[in-house]
């Protein structure tokens, strides 16, 4: 797919629902007993392999009009399923997953696709196996396929994360709702705390304590009853980071995005473009199911160079690559700190960036935990992948990776062209109609 210089954006974006929030919908929807019923739910094929999982441990989902209705096993009383559960490119849903049974005394399989088995999981594991679960099989560096088979009673523990990973985090805390006694994880830095909100609104027995340092110590009674209830998934800032930088770099833009979850563990990308110098609006701020949302407006900007903290990290880590792309259009330079997380996701993602901004002319430095770009202010002279001797950039199979080169060649002078536009659809399905919609050149 190849983008090109787009005179301006304009329109309302309707993103569509928040992919961490869909994914723990549907998994705590299928432990809970009785009827969840989800409206908003994003239906990329990330949160379909979700349901399938939940399928196979013996909850029932289906949608009917506009919602998602999903009948729970209960806590407690999952199947064990008849074959290995495939989760595709879904490293979240893998990991939640995998915490999820985790604890139950039967063994499964997990796999995924090529780029999903080259990830590691050994940190998922290795809380798992203080629980008392046996990895049976498993690819070198405890990579998918991954058997394992829970104990026949699993133990609680106190655990404190070693880096900041809501899904490690989260992946510790489901395997504690089969496990009897009080499971305790503790993590030094905040990260997304969708996996506690949602857990308490489905009725888990969970509190969460904060240190002065910020230290959070969070704890959950194993072995209750889970409830179900009705979810409004909010718009994903994950997926909207996309049409907002690509408003702010491209001229004379002006661009509505409602409903935008503002969950203060996932807005670490609009607090630094606002640093940044963005012109970004944020109306109508309300709360719905726990979870804060807001109205954003964004016109095109001049930006101006910033250093990112790497404390600010674990709230934006998803959006760095679109940031970089950002950054390349900003006066002066950029610079990303602590952010080697980004070497584990779908691709090694700070990589995948730095060798795209070069194929596309832009000055920058990586480095093993961190990336300087230095940009340039209306793009001259920045694109240029696909053409000529310059191959396309590499996406290496990561839906982020491939919108982000897409969202730069809309402003930069000569088209950006990606090697393959087929893994946006396992988070925002929907990205190329909704940026043609807004005027986008793509195609």
């Amino acid at each position: 797919m190849t983008a090109s210089r787009t005179k301006s954006l304009s329109g309302t974006a309707a993103v569509p629902g928040d992919k961490s929030i869909s994914h723990r919908s549907v998994l705590l929807g299928g432990l809970a007993s009785g009827t969840t019923r989800i409206t908003g739910l994003l239906e990329g094929e990330d949160v379909l392999n979700s349901i399938k999982a939940s399928r196979a441990l013996g909850a029932q989902a289906l949608k009917e009009g506009d919602q998602w209705i999903v009948q729970g096993a209960g806590n407690g009383l999952l199947l064990e399923p008849g074959a290995a559960i495939d989760f595709g490119n879904s490293g979240t849903g893998c990991r939640l997953y995998m915490g999820l049974v985790g604890s139950y005394d039967f063994p499964v399989t997990f796999e995924g696709d090529a780029s999903l088995s080259k990830r590691p999981m050994g940190r998922i594991i290795d809380p798992l196996k203080l629980m008392g679960t046996q990895l049976v099989d498993s690819r070198e560096g405890c990579r998918l396929p991954i058997t394992f088979r829970g104990p026949r009673v699993a133990a609680p523990i106190e655990y404190r994360v070693p880096m900041p990973s809501a899904q490690v985090k989260s992946a510790v805390l489901l395997a504690g709702l089969n496990a009897p006694g009080i499971t305790t994880v503790i993590e030094a830095v905040m990260t997304r705390d969708h996996s506690e909100k949602m857990l308490a609104g489905f009725g888990a027995a969970i509190e969460v304590e904060t240190a002065a340092d910020g230290t959070r110590t969070i704890r959950l009674q194993g072995q209750g009853r889970l409830t179900g209830c009705d979810i409004q998934v909010p718009s994903d800032p994950s997926s909207a980071a996309f049409p907002i930088v690509a408003a702010l770099i491209v001229p004379d833009s002006d661009v509505s995005l409602p409903n935008i979850l503002m969950n203060p563990t996932r807005t670490g990308l609009i607090t630094t473009l606002l640093e940044m110098g963005a012109d970004i609006e944020i109306a109508n701020e309300r709360e719905s199911g726990g979870e804060m949302i807001a109205d954003l407006r964004v016109h095109s900007s001049q930006l101006k160079g910033v250093t990112v903290p790497g404390s600010r990290s674990a709230s934006m880590i998803d959006e760095y690559p679109v940031l970089a792309v950002a950054a390349a259009f900003a006066e002066g330079e950029t610079v990303m700190e602590d952010v080697g997380e980004l070497r584990v996701k779908e691709s090694d993602r700070l990589a995948a960036v730095a060798e795209g901004l070069r194929a596309n002319g832009v000055v920058c430095e990586e480095g093993k935990d961190w990336l300087k770009v230095t940009g340039t202010p209306g793009g001259k002279g920045l694109g240029g992948a696909g053409s000529g001797s310059v191959p396309p950039v590499a996406t290496h199979l990561d839906h982020r990776i491939a919108m982000s080169f897409l969202v730069m060649g809309l402003a930069a002078e000569k088209p950006v062209m990606i090697d393959d536009a087929s893994p946006i659809a396992t988070s925002f399905p929907e990205f190329v109609p909704l940026m043609q919609g807004l005027g986008a050149a793509l195609e």
